[in-house]
């Protein structure tokens, strides 16, 4: 008995040294692999687009319901205010007034600030901030979204517009490229809402997005260098060379006068943006610093008669509603390639923004926010936008912060927002006629500078390299080339990791955990086996025409090593199983290279065995097999465990002399 046990005991440490481990089976039960049901190929089709297109699949409240029933929630689902509006009451009124008037005292300093940052006219923010949120609060169906002119989107409309037509040489013109910006902007954000097209936005990651806000935050500040110095004569490139080297080209240009004002006032902005983030009870405190610093520096203005002592001002500003622009859309001519491309990039980027701020406070209140309601409603507030004199607009990340904080409760805010703003454009605009451009520039900055987020670019970094590699393209592209090319850099190169995925998938080995059926990567557990005589392969991706190629060659690599190091230490190699539960699906190709492996180790006097092919693959495999040769009962089996026990048997080999 001594004798057997310790036997036993050096071949279990030989075998584990050689990672190799013997398995038999006197009795065990096989399991058959069944067919998947059969389905037609318009169902499979029907099936497919549904996921595709309507994987929320918005159609099912209206199962079972009555005609009228229908039309009301058919009306619901395309004007979601009438689904909140008739049980609004006056309690969630109060709430919405405080949150509305708050976020106009932050929204029209932005405004004025944003449309200066587009190159264009300080009026078209005001204008911006009135008809959009009144159509959002029609068609939106987030309760804290609110809508206005975004900083990111505003660089990039005057950066891409301002390489070809300049904004102080020809003004007219250029308002008239950024209307009609818009109205294409808004025609690519509601198509995409009708056509269910929303996974299209998905390929801006996080990386991306983090790395191009970081550097859109950055190029921003430096172009405000112009008026928190008090410079006139500014480069209107948006790299940073070109920025710096403006900078201290026109040192003489430079005045203590702005700069002092310009400190004083950024200083204070920062401090109440700070108090506001720690503290966020006390919301109130930055949401109306922008505001209030207007306030104080055009007093200061008027006071000293600063616009005689070298301080920029804003100057006289139209007052009244929105006059209409349809009449100024160019839908033809040598610019249409140019507005048609700065719609495309400005309206992606600020959909983007949009719906990922409205999902953020949706999540924290618990309820949902439609991806595709809302591409259509802030498509239509901005084709609307574009015949109202208008530029592209989306939800803001500090308004709806300031929003959400305020308490509001619906869409109504957007509303009481749009009055405020409506209120200011026809009794008030003679206020800001003395406003300080160097406070519009520290407004900015302060909104701006949210946008660096180093902890999730650190996160970033301790998680995925390559993802770390996209952020810091995107960012570099943006601060040393241009923004729309930094972003396309970091597109590409996302583009070039998904291509990675599709085109190298992973293969590993499996092996065995002694004492278990359980079949696992034997790179990642160390107490997994190898089973004698057989190479077990798992393969992590769909198989398609695109990976076909490296698989094989990937592994005839594998069954090579396998027999190379089999000839050193351990059995000949016998049988190749392939575990296909992680291949959700298959092209002809794909097949393809099944029937060649099999071809070639029938050659080698080795066996090809299929485990668990799953939906998909299964029905074109039995399509494709003609000479049942692929899903003989003796080479497709349900488990790697089933497989090894069935074949085990059957497998001869030499037992090395220490076992």
């Amino acid at each position: 008995t001594i004798y057997l046990v310790l036997v036993c005991v050096v071949s279990k440490k030989k075998m584990e040294e050689n990672r190799v481990i013997d398995i038999t089976r006197s009795s065990f039960e096989v399991h058959k692999v069944v067919s998947p049901p059969h389905r037609s190929t318009l169902l499979k089709l029907k099936n497919r687009l549904k996921e595709t297109f309507f994987p929320d699949d918005p159609l099912r409240q209206f199962k079972g319901q009555t005609i009228k029933k229908k039309l009301i929630l058919g009306a619901q689902y395309f004007f979601p205010i009438l689904e909140w509006c008739p049980n609004y009451r006056f309690h969630m009124f109060k709430s919405d007034i405080i949150s509305g008037l708050t976020i106009a005292s932050l929204a029209i300093p932005q405004g004025i600030s944003y449309a200066k940052l587009a190159n264009l006219p300080p009026i078209i923010g005001l204008y911006s901030s009135f008809v959009p949120p009144l159509v959002y609060a029609v068609l939106g169906s987030s309760r804290d979204l609110a809508v206005g002119p975004v900083s990111i989107a505003s660089l990039v409309l005057g950066s891409m517009l301002s390489e070809v037509v300049s904004p102080t040489k020809d003004p007219l013109l250029f308002l008239q490229l950024a209307f009609t910006s818009t109205f294409f902007a808004g025609l690519f954000q509601a198509s995409l809402g009708f056509l269910r097209l929303g996974f299209i936005i998905d390929f801006l990651s996080k990386a991306t997005l983090i790395g191009f806000m970081a550097g859109a935050a950055i190029i921003v500040s430096l172009q405000q260098l112009k008026g928190l110095l008090g410079i006139i004569n500014f480069t209107k490139q948006m790299a940073i060379i070109p920025v710096l080297s403006s900078v201290f080209h026109t040192i003489n240009e430079w005045s203590w006068q702005t700069i002092l004002m310009g400190f004083c006032f950024l200083v204070f902005l920062l401090l109440t943006r700070h108090i506001g983030m720690r503290k966020p009870k006390l919301f109130w405190v930055s949401a109306g610093a922008p505001l209030l610093s207007v306030i104080i520096s055009t007093l200061i203005v008027i006071a000293i008669k600063g616009q005689n002592h070298g301080i920029s001002i804003i100057g006289k500003l139209q007052e009244g509603l929105n006059p209409p622009s349809w009449n100024m859309l160019h839908f033809s001519g040598s610019y249409l390639g140019l507005v048609i491309k700065t719609g495309i990039v400005t309206g992606i980027l600020s959909l983007t923004e949009g719906i990922a701020v409205g999902r953020t406070f949706a999540a924290l209140k618990n309820y949902q926010v439609d991806g595709n309601k809302e591409m259509i409603a802030i498509g239509l507030m901005n084709i609307v936008g574009s015949s109202t004199s208008c530029y592209v607009t989306t939800g803001s990340f500090s308004r709806s912060a300031v929003n959400h904080n305020a308490g509001s409760k619906t869409a109504v805010s957007n509303i009481v927002m749009a009055v405020t703003v409506m209120v200011t454009l026809l009794f008030l605009m003679p206020l800001f006629q003395y406003t300080p451009n160097v406070v519009l520039g520290a407004i900015i900055v302060t909104a701006v500078i949210g946008l660096i987020d180093i902890p999730a670019a650190f996160q970033i970094w301790k998680i995925d390299k390559f993802d770390f590699l996209v952020l810091l393209c995107a960012f570099f592209g943006v601060i040393f080339v241009s923004v729309q090319d930094g972003l396309a850099i970091a597109i590409g190169i996302s583009m070039l990791k998904v291509l990675m995925q599709i085109t190298r998938p992973k293969t590993v080995m499996l092996g065995n955990i002694p004492g278990t059926g359980i079949y696992r990567n034997v790179d990642h557990y160390e107490e997994a086996l190898s089973v004698a005589g057989f190479l077990i392969l798992s393969i992590e991706a769909p198989i398609n025409f695109a990976n076909v190629t490296y698989l094989k060659e990937r592994i005839s690599r594998w069954i090579q090593d396998y027999e190379e190091e089999g000839a050193k230490k351990q059995p000949g190699l016998r049988v190749v199983v392939l575990d296909l539960s992680p291949v959700s699906s298959i092209d002809t190709s794909g097949i393809s290279l099944f029937k060649d492996l099999s071809m070639a180790l029938e050659k080698k006097g080795l066996e090809f065995v299929l485990v668990n092919p799953i939906g998909e693959v299964m029905e074109k495999l039995q399509r494709a097999d003609e000479t049942k040769d692929l899903m003989r009962p003796d080479v497709l089996f349900l488990t790697v465990e089933e497989a090894v026990a069935s074949l085990s048997s059957t497998v001869k080999y030499q037992i090395p002399e220490h076992v």
